[in-house]
Order: C-alpha cells, then sequence, then structure tokens
C-alpha cells in the first residue's frame, strides 16, 4: 500500500513539473512583441554567423541552440565566455550576431565580454529573464525568456528557465528556417543518413583547409615574423615546423595576449620561448566527430592536420566542422 501510495506521489510531482515548465512557455507567448522581429531581421541580414554564449546551464542550452540553428541553415558558433577572454575571441568577427544568455542578466563572466564583442562591432542580443539587468542595459536587441517560478521548490535550480530559453531558441530557428526558405532538400544535405550526427562522420580531409591557408613559420624565425603569419591567414595561430618540416609547436593569440599582459617584449623573445610544444595534431582520415569530440575535450579551437611524417598538410577549425565551413555532402537525394 505504501508503494502505491509513493508512485502515485512521484507521478503527480512530475506532471507538477511539467506543467510548470509548460505554463512558463505558454506565458512567453504575451511577451514576444516586435523586438523579436527585429532579431530575426538582423541575424537574416547579417553576413556572419550567430555566436551564443552563456555559462553553467544556460551554456548547455546555448550549445543546443547553436546545433539547432547549424541544422536548419543558420551558421552558428557557441563561444565560452572564459575561453573566449584567453584566446577564443579571435574567432569573432564584426559581421556576426551574438546572443547572450543568462537568465538572471548578472552573469559576471558574460558581462565583462560584452564591452570586447561591442568593441568587434557585432549586435549584442540577449535572451534573459531580467529586462532591467547589466546585460539587457548592454544589449541591442532584449528578449524576455522569464519565468514565473522554477518547477524545482526545493533550491532554485535551473528548471523552467532554461525550458524557456531553449523553447526562444527553437522559435528563432524555425523563424530564421522560413525567412531564409530552408526545405526538405536543404535538410537533407545537412542530414544525410536521416541523422544530425552523421554529418560529422565526414573525413577531417574533406573539411580542413590547405596549402597558403596553413600557417607555418620556422622555429628559427622571429617573433615578429610569426605575428605575420597569424594575421596573413587570420585564424589566430599559427603551426612552428623544425629544420625537417615537423611540427613541433603552435603560437597562438592568447599566448601572445598573455605575453602582453605580463609586461614581455615579444619581438625581444624566440620562437621556441613562446610556443607550446607537442601540440594536439590529428589525422586527414579520421572522422569529424572525433576531431570535434577532440577539441571539446581540450577547449581547442583549431587542429594541425598531419600526415604520417607529421607533416603540416592542413589546418582545421571549429568554425569548419560546426558551420563556417562548406560541407561536401553528397548531392542525392
Amino acid at each position: 500500500m505504501l508503494i502505491m501510495k509513493s508512485t502515485t506521489n512521484i507521478v503527480e510531482q512530475a506532471k507538477d513539473v511539467l506543467k510548470i515548465e509548460a505554463q512558463g512557455i505558454l506565458d512567453l507567448i504575451e511577451k514576444l512583441d516586435n523586438r523579436f522581429a527585429r532579431m530575426v531581421e538582423l541575424i537574416h541580414r547579417s553576413k556572419g554567423r550567430v555566436i551564443v554564449s552563456g555559462i553553467g546551464k544556460s551554456g548547455i542550452v546555448g550549445r543546443k541552440i547553436v546545433a539547432t540553428l547549424n541544422s536548419t541553415g543558420t551558421h552558428s558558433l557557441f563561444l565560452h565566455p572564459v575561453e573566449a577572454m584567453h584566446g577564443d575571441l579571435g574567432m569573432v568577427d564584426k559581421r556576426d550576431v551574438f546572443l547572450a544568455l543568462s537568465n538572471s542578466g548578472e552573469t559576471e563572466e558574460l558581462n565583462a565580454l560584452l564591452p570586447k564583442i561591442r568593441s568587434i562591432g557585432c549586435k549584442i542580443i540577449a535572451f534573459t529573464g531580467n529586462e532591467t539587468s547589466t546585460l539587457a542595459n548592454q544589449s541591442d536587441i532584449v528578449i524576455y525568456v522569464g519565468v514565473k517560478q522554477e518547477a524545482c521548490s526545493l533550491v532554485p535550480a535551473p528548471t523552467a528557465s532554461t525550458t524557456a530559453t531553449l523553447a526562444m531558441g527553437d522559435a528563432l530557428a524555425v523563424s530564421l528556417m522560413n525567412k531564409i526558405k530552408f526545405n526538405s532538400k536543404d535538410f537533407k544535405k545537412l542530414h544525410p543518413g536521416g541523422s544530425l550526427g552523421q554529418r560529422l562522420s565526414m573525413n577531417v580531409y574533406d573539411l580542413m583547409l590547405k596549402d597558403d591557408s596553413i600557417p607555418t613559420i620556422s622555429i628559427t624565425d622571429t617573433m615578429s615574423e610569426a605575428l605575420n603569419e597569424i594575421n596573413r591567414v587570420s585564424m589566430g595561430v599559427t603551426f612552428v615546423i623544425d629544420k625537417d618540416s615537423k611540427i613541433t609547436g603552435i603560437i597562438t593569440d592568447g599566448d601572445i595576449r598573455r605575453l602582453i599582459a605580463q609586461n614581455k617584449q615579444i619581438n625581444e623573445l624566440s620562437v621556441s620561448e613562446v610556443m607550446t610544444q607537442s601540440p594536439r595534431c590529428f589525422q586527414p582520415d579520421s572522422p569529424a566527430y572525433d576531431a570535434l569530440n577532440l577539441m571539446e575535450k581540450h577547449q581547442i579551437t583549431v587542429l594541425p592536420i598531419v600526415n604520417e611524417e607529421q607533416h603540416v598538410i592542413g589546418i582545421l577549425h571549429l568554425h569548419d566542422i560546426l558551420g563556417k565551413g562548406e560541407f561536401k555532402f553528397n548531392e542525392q537525394t
């Protein structure tokens, strides 16, 4: 008898959670106004990508929004606010639109990033539950995603609020999909096997950049030459090769920024003093999915692609896996 009563209580609790979360989404309908339409138009007109950023649960929701946007024809990228302040900001372009996620609007790490994003020239959109927050005040467009209550009554764990943010992300993706007239043929190109994950089964070789797009310098070069090479390719990185043309190190924008912050005179340092030795490399015949997992595991955005002799034959950027690069799918439908 006790077991049946306990089971009934559990089911009722689950129903209450679903009701609260469903109501949270329904309440957003009344809040939707012309700001949503302005957001869709802004992203549609932009020549860049949607850069989504958030911390904690908002970051997890942001990654899902990025996945949905990419799979429905809007090039997108997730940017971790902390990693952005340590070099990953180099992947942001003035043509991009920045979408910041924070229920409170007072996430310190995210708000600290906003002036940097603004200085690049990006427009900023906020998904927040606090329209008078620091985030809202620094944004060009504010989309309200607040809820009256979370589904968890014991602790203020993000539940209904993250569901509401996710639902608003879906509304954005579908609106953009309709705007660009994304159809079933387009969908099949991005889902050739009927599964989102299968597009990542392409080989690294099909996605990597080659030849003059590969930034390389010799270990005997000066840091001035290293900076010129980083600027030439504009990928925030250059690979260092030894006298046998084998990769021996890597120098990133982040490395240079950290040295400048330490008041180091860059031009007085040697390449070998600045570079990170023995960088993680990848093989060209490996699946892009494995490369993405490696990037996620080690929080890196660029991989040197090498042959069996450790000669650099390509460069793979996170952009080229998640949206910026052109996928070369089979055209059969």
